[in-house]
């Protein structure tokens, strides 16, 4: 059984992503190949095959706007010479993969944390709060994986490079893309992030507070749902289960009581830190450092100290 995995990119370069699905993918035993489907991703496509263990990568040109109908096409034209599927747990990958499972009539295995065999794998259920092990009764394989679980593969491949032809249904229309410019590094992949909650209380305390301690530590800014919905920070800076899982290095929560929606998406980091009035939270139990006082005090204090 030979694995298509489904690259990450911006048409530009190749995501991080794609590294940590594709140990994934390796784990399972077999060939994989990777996809590359995109406008003008001939760069995309050479850092693909620059890693170990890809047989091939595969290039499809799909549209600037990576849109999922065309993407899923392409991949069930695709589908006779493969045995599996598999995509990172990203925006992308849970547009595309359903309607691949869809359109092959198998059940899709989401969120994978482990590969226990072929077909038997681990994964998040309520909201993170436990794990169940699954097994695959299906001929083919449709996984998404959640890459803060597994390790980036190594580099260091010369995979060759193949043009394949795309499919397009005509079901959507690419327009626009609008894409929020930082300096900042990207949340997703971030080695240190800053979170902000609901007990900042506006938006003016969060830039005044969060942004300035996320620019000493050279960190990515998240926030909590109730910090979003409140209006204290953009939809794109949102942690948790509806928002975007990120597993950094150092992860500091500040203002924020530990929803156990926003848990599902930062359980994953290597050093907690938490800083909350309420020292009988829930993020200050699962906090690897937690700090009980008043954040307006602390976070100034803090700053100075760095």
């Amino acid at each position: 059984m030979t694995i298509l995995l489904l690259a990450e990119h911006n048409n530009e370069t190749l995501h991080d992503a794609t590294a940590k699905a594709l140990s994934a993918a390796l784990q399972l035993g077999q060939e994989v190949d990777i996809l590359v489907a995109g406008a003008g991703v001939e760069a995309v496509a050479k850092a693909a095959a620059a890693h170990g263990g890809v047989r091939k990568v595969l290039v499809a040109e799909t549209g600037a706007g990576q849109l999922a109908e065309p993407i899923a096409a392409t991949i069930i034209g695709l589908a006779a010479g493969y045995g599996g599927f598999v995509a990172a747990a990203t925006a992308t990958g849970r547009s595309v993969m359903p309607r691949v499972a869809g359109a092959l009539d198998v059940m899709q295995v989401s969120d994978v944390v482990k590969v226990v065999a072929p077909d038997t794998f681990v994964r998040p259920i309520y909201a993170g709060n436990a794990l169940e092990t699954v097994q695959s009764t299906d001929a083919i394989l449709v996984m998404t994986v959640r890459v803060a679980a597994f390790p980036a593969a190594a580099t260091g491949g010369s995979a060759s490079v193949e043009t394949v032809a795309a499919s397009d249904p005509q079901l959507s229309r690419f327009i626009e893309d609008r894409v929020t410019r930082s300096d900042r590094p990207e949340l997703s992949n971030a080695k240190v992030v800053v979170s902000g909650g609901r007990a900042l209380g506006s938006k003016e305390n969060f830039d005044k507070l969060i942004l300035p301690l996320a620019d000493r530590l050279h960190a990515a800014v998240g926030a909590s749902r109730a910090a979003v919905d409140a209006g204290f920070a953009p939809n794109e800076w949102q942690v948790g289960q509806t928002g975007k899982v990120v597993a950094p290095d150092l992860y500091i929560a500040i203002g924020i009581s530990g929803a156990i929606q926003h848990l599902a998406g930062m359980t994953g980091s290597k050093v907690i830190v938490a800083i909350n009035k309420d020292a009988e939270a829930p993020i200050m139990k699962l906090a690897d450092y937690s700090l009980a006082g008043d954040l307006f005090t602390i976070i100034p204090e803090l700053e100075k100290l760095l």
